[in-house]
């Protein structure tokens, strides 16, 4: 099968990239064009006809509304529609009936890795869907993956993913009010990571972050408004209206959005407090 992939941002250029790599890229698409990226296209629907499958990597529900909207004339029997997106479980509900209308099969396959991951072929899936098609887009999602884990539903992958990153936030909160506590008291970033590399609380967001911290460097791995986006979306889960770490996380992405730092890799809520 060929592959098209809409959504060139952090993750979804170098997806691509891979795939052209392994020979199966059929056509990318990117909001802000990009014309000399590898098996462009002049839009969604161009990708889509070109493709057997069509992988959807871009910020928010509304985004991907934009877009299965418009591909979804071009859509039908023996295509596949692989939804790669953060997004919350009701915008799941919605896209999958409107592909499924058109004879058109549907994955939600949400995601988890920065761009360090994806460069590497680590992102793990959270995949959401029947079991025949998840063996059958195993080929091509190994091409750019470690794993691939059948969650179940579509909004179980969806809620996943939403917990998943809700545990990363708080973590990171955490982390940028304990390492902000030992600063202040004189004790070095070395000593720092030193003792919490020996510690239970030591995790792979801490590995991951650890030289960001150190350096003050925020370039985005993934983005405070994407965060905040994805925090928003948890709250808004039936059942999550009296979560109130979520809801201190929630209220700190979104002072550091309003400070100016939205396109900053998430770690600088450290800022906020340092």
């Amino acid at each position: 099968m060929k592959i098209g992939v809409i959504g060139l941002g952090i993750i979804g250029g170098v997806w691509a990239r891979h795939y052209e790599a392994a020979g199966v890229l059929a056509g990318a698409w990117n909001r802000t064009p990009q014309p000399d990226f590898p098996q462009w296209k002049t839009s969604p629907e161009a990708v889509a006809t070109a493709a057997d499958v069509v992988q959807i990597v871009v910020a928010d529900p509304p985004a991907v509304r934009a877009l299965i909207v418009r591909i979804l004339p071009v859509l039908g029997a023996g295509k596949i529609v692989v939804q790669s997106s953060t997004i919350d479980p009701k915008s799941s509900e919605e896209f999958r009936a409107a592909v499924i209308a058109t004879g058109a099969r549907y994955l939600e396959a949400p995601f988890t890795g920065s761009k360090p991951a994806a460069e590497q072929k680590q992102s793990v899936f959270y995949l959401g869907g029947d079991a025949p098609l998840v063996a059958e887009l195993e080929p091509l999602l190994s091409l750019i993956s470690q794993a691939r884990l059948h969650i179940g539903t579509h909004v179980q992958a969806t809620t996943l993913k939403l917990a998943m990153n809700l545990n990363l936030a708080v973590q990171m909160q955490a982390l940028s009010e304990a390492l902000v506590l030992a600063r202040r008291a004189g004790i070095s970033d070395d000593v720092f990571f030193g003792a919490l590399g020996r510690n239970v609380g030591h995790s792979g967001l801490v590995k991951l972050k650890e030289p960001k911290l150190r350096a003050g460097d925020f370039a985005p791995q993934f983005s405070v408004k994407h965060m905040l986006k994805d925090m928003r979306l948890a709250s808004g889960i039936n059942g999550c209206e009296d979560f109130p770490v979520l809801d201190t996380v929630r209220d700190r992405l979104a002072a550091a959005d309003r400070a100016g730092m939205g396109d900053e890799d998430f770690s600088a809520l450290i800022k906020l407090i340092g």
